[in-house]
């Protein structure tokens, strides 16, 4: 039998080979279709599954919030998840799903959890562009590249703002700082799957004043490099003319951002360009391999201060 630690090591090597492993769950019957779909969620967020316990409802909650739980002294907020995503629960709301998200803990509340599977990132699709986009960042095909199952894989990010929408302005000027100046024709390339943080990231660059191309995939960042590169050296440039910065979110469609910083840190012509990785996967584990990938720094999501002072330090700016 595998011990826990060897678990735990062969989860966390995942990320050096592009893969994931999805926590599959149901919600209920979709009312279009009347049928009960799959979702899914990164185990990396998941720190418990349990029972559905006693629930306090709050006076005045925002709607879809259920209330609050008492888990061993700590109080976290409960959200009706099949209701965000307008589905309906035939045998009760059963499951709660602990996950940390973005420094942050909260409860999902779940009608039943079927499995967990392991998978490429590339059987991962983005969902944007289509009638899946808004709450689901992407759809993962469960039985390889022409498997007809599939798992919609939600945009927490953009659940967790629309039921807890946050009463601080998200981007603060005077809190970011000056501007920053970057060498002429040079930029920042960014690359997030979600909606809601690449509004935020764009808002906090422009804030810095910091010019970008923004890229919706890991793999999608990594054409655009290579395309920026070829297109410097048909020029008489280099890609350090071009590309100032490499700003990346770990979970995406196709590549992940542990890949595409491996990817630039080991290619001679991208090896010095900065990389930093911004992430709401959180947890010491994480960390480790991203400076195990040669990521110049690391950041948790969503403080646009923090974000901005990463920044400045890779870009060597004061």
């Amino acid at each position: 039998m595998q011990t826990i630690q060897q678990e735990i090591d062969e989860r966390t090597n995942l990320t050096s080979s592009n893969k994931l492993e999805l926590l599959l769950f149901r919600l209920g019957h979709d009312a279009a279709l009347d049928r009960a779909e799959l979702f899914g969620i990164n185990v990396f967020k998941v720190r418990e599954i349990i029972p559905m316990p006693v629930i306090t409802a709050v006076a005045g909650s925002p709607p879809h919030m259920m209330g609050m739980v008492d888990l061993r002294g700590q109080i976290l907020p409960v959200i009706d998840l099949p209701g965000v995503a307008g589905c309906t629960p035939k045998t009760g709301l059963n499951i709660l799903l602990i996950t940390e998200y973005a420094r942050t803990t909260q409860a999902f509340a779940v009608e039943s959890v079927e499995d967990i599977v392991r998978l490429d990132w590339k059987q991962v699709l983005s969902a944007e562009g289509n009638a899946a986009s808004g709450m689901v960042t992407s759809i993962a095909r469960l039985n390889g590249e022409n498997g007809d199952q599939l798992a919609q894989v939600l945009d927490v990010e953009t659940i967790l703002r629309q039921v807890m929408p946050s009463n601080e302005l998200e981007v603060n000027p005077e809190r970011i700082g000056p501007k920053v100046q970057l060498k002429p024709g040079t930029v920042i390339l960014a690359a997030d799957d979600s909606l809601v943080a690449r509004t935020m990231i764009e808002e906090g660059l422009t804030a810095m004043g910091l010019p970008y191309i923004m890229c919706k995939t890991g793999k999608e960042a990594w054409d655009q490099l290579q395309a920026i590169s070829a297109k410097a050296q048909t020029d008489g440039h280099t890609v350090h003319d071009k590309i100032a910065l490499v700003l990346t979110d770990l979970e995406m469609p196709e590549m992940d951002g542990f890949t595409l910083t491996r990817n630039i840190k080991q290619d001679p012509r991208f090896s010095t360009i900065p990389v930093v990785i911004h992430s709401s996967l959180t947890g010491s584990a994480n960390e480790a391999h991203v400076k195990k990938v040669g990521a110049d720094a690391y950041v948790a999501k969503f403080v646009t201060e923090d974000l901005a002072d990463a920044l400045r330090k890779a870009l060597r700016v004061e």
